[in-house]
């Protein structure tokens, strides 16, 4: 029995050696696999866990907007009710009022003082602005009309007028008042706030003041009947373009010409003064020289009734021939469509301009000379084109049946919209049929020469027109440039102009000459003998 129990314990002891030597062999050689932490790594998948769910309420989405201050406060005050409590209810916000109720409750019987009262008489007479870039014409024109007259975009933009703008006027004369006090734009006087009369209605035309737009200029300049050369007190006098439109009113024979001294407000009255002698000073010997010098403040409306007695004065409405044969020059041209209207909808290309004589009546048939561009190989042709008036529109009086001269018209006619597109008969002449104009491709000049160029920074002396010479004509409100075929004597020079152009034969042509890739002016012309070529009208 002995034996066998030191056999099992033998056998037992051997055992426990191995498993002890196993277990020091695993902590020797995998200490790390025995040192395990389960624990933490159920710590580091919490962790990602948790990282998800920061994750997960960055994305999440914002809860739902809670109630109003207004409605949390009427549910508490229903409780508030439903309990017996006595709770004061809020008062709701009032509905903002539309613009139609708005423009409903203002009183109709008290006109703003600041508008101009509209009438339904025609203009009878039209006066441009002129002078150099930035010294207030368009500014003035506000101040008389209440509207601003750069329109376009660009125009907006860049500051300054690039093309013709309109807009109307009424003069009031009050009878109580002493001059030029009682002159005003408003039916109601400012000073006693008598009912003022009606003395007429005036057309303003504000033209461009820069150097590259003078040809816009002079072409604004065929329909005006008088001119306000606008000078500013605070810039040396003269600035080149003031001397430049000076000289284009001369060549037009435009001498009905109030000067405007505008923004005396900037300077003090010694330097107003001193720039009066200066302007005085600019104006002597020229066509202006007995022109008034009104000193105003257009941005502040100072001294705008002494303005309206100068223009008034000085600047009468001209005599009318209403029975000669209706003639109009074309200055801008219109497609009033807008983008997407349907065929049956669209209305036909819109003429702007002035009459010169005659009378024009919805449903009279017209004729468009030269008429509309079209290119054949490297040449322009034109074809007169003959249309119906549909519709008249005298200055912002709105639709009329009839119009008449003095003053800015617009006709609606039937043609192609596309063909009055972007001024594109701007420059041509309108006239009932059987009383067209000539169209011309030379005519013959007695020419007179500026002793220097006008408008340039840098003096130049005006040299003798030259054979074959590039002379750029401005008739009406039509441009050609014009080549020089002959000089012959007593200062009489033959032109060959194309493309072809209508003519007013009563008009004075103004001549231009390149310098430095700019048209400048350097003198006028009469027109002596001109050869009319013949015109085929078609629908």
């Amino acid at each position: 029995m002995k034996k066998v129990t030191k056999a099992k314990k033998a056998t037992q002891a051997k055992k426990t050696k191995k498993i002890a030597t196993k277990t020091e062999i695993e902590d020797t050689i995998l200490p790390a696999k025995t040192k395990r932490k389960p624990r933490a790594a159920k710590t580091v998948v919490k962790a990602k866990t948790t990282k998800k769910t920061v994750v997960e309420k960055k994305v999440k989405r914002k809860p739902r907007a809670t109630k109003s201050k207004v409605e949390s406060l009427a549910e508490q005050s229903t409780e508030a009710e439903a309990s017996g409590d006595i709770v004061a209810k809020p008062e709701k916000r009032k509905a903002r009022a539309s613009k139609k109720k708005v423009q409903k409750e203002k009183p109709a019987t008290t006109p703003k003082k600041s508008s101009q009262v509209r009438s339904d008489v025609h203009p009878e007479v039209n006066i441009g602005t002129a002078g150099h870039v930035d010294e207030g014409k368009s500014t003035l024109i506000k101040l008389l009309t209440g509207k601003f007259p750069d329109e376009h975009s660009e125009e907006l933009r860049r500051g300054i007028t690039i093309r013709l703008g309109y807009a109307d006027c009424d003069f009031y004369r009050c009878p109580n008042c002493e001059e030029p006090e009682n002159w005003s734009i408003t039916q109601e006087c400012p000073g006693c706030n008598e009912t003022g009369e009606l003395v007429r209605r005036v057309s303003f035309v504000d033209a461009p003041g820069h150097e590259i737009l003078m040809q816009v200029m002079l072409s604004g300049a065929a329909i005006m009947d008088g001119v306000m050369l606008v000078i500013a007190a605070n810039n040396k006098v003269p600035q080149p373009q003031t001397r430049e439109h000076l000289a284009a009113l001369t060549a037009l024979g435009i001498d009905k010409i109030v000067i405007v001294q505008n923004k005396v407000e900037l300077v003090s009255a010694e330097e107003a003064k001193q720039n009066y002698l200066d302007i005085k000073n600019f104006l002597q010997g020229t066509i202006a020289e007995n022109a008034p010098i009104i000193p105003m403040s257009a941005m502040h409306g100072a001294n705008l009734d002494l303005l309206l007695s100068a223009l008034h004065e000085f600047i009468p409405t001209p005599e009318r021939d209403l029975d000669a044969p209706m003639r109009m020059h074309v200055a801008r041209s219109f497609d009033i469509n807008r983008p997407g209207t349907q065929v049956k909808f669209l209305k036909g290309g819109v003429l702007g301009g002035s009459l010169m004589q005659g009378k024009v009546r919805v449903g009279d048939e017209i004729v468009i000379l030269p008429g509309l561009k079209r290119r054949v190989g490297r040449n322009i042709e034109f074809i007169p084109v003959k249309t119906r008036v549909e519709s008249i529109r005298v200055g912002t009086t709105g639709k009329s049946e009839e119009g008449t001269p003095g003053g800015l018209i617009a006709l609606q006619t039937n043609i192609d919209p596309s063909m009055a597109r972007s001024d594109n008969l701007a420059g041509s002449v309108v006239s009932t049929i059987g009383a067209e104009p000539p169209v011309i491709e030379s005519i013959t000049l007695h020419v007179n020469l500026f002793d220097s160029v006008v408008g340039s920074e840098i003096e130049q002396i005006v040299t003798p027109i030259a054979p074959n010479e590039k002379i750029l004509l401005t008739i009406g409100t039509g441009t050609a440039v014009a080549t020089v075929e002959k000089i012959q004597k007593k200062g009489l020079v033959a032109f060959s102009i194309r493309p072809r152009i209508a003519l007013d034969v009563d008009s004075k042509v103004a001549l231009s000459r390149q310098f430095n890739k700019r048209w400048r002016l350097i003198g006028w012309g009469e027109i002596n003998d001109y050869e009319q070529i013949r015109t085929k009208i078609t629908n």
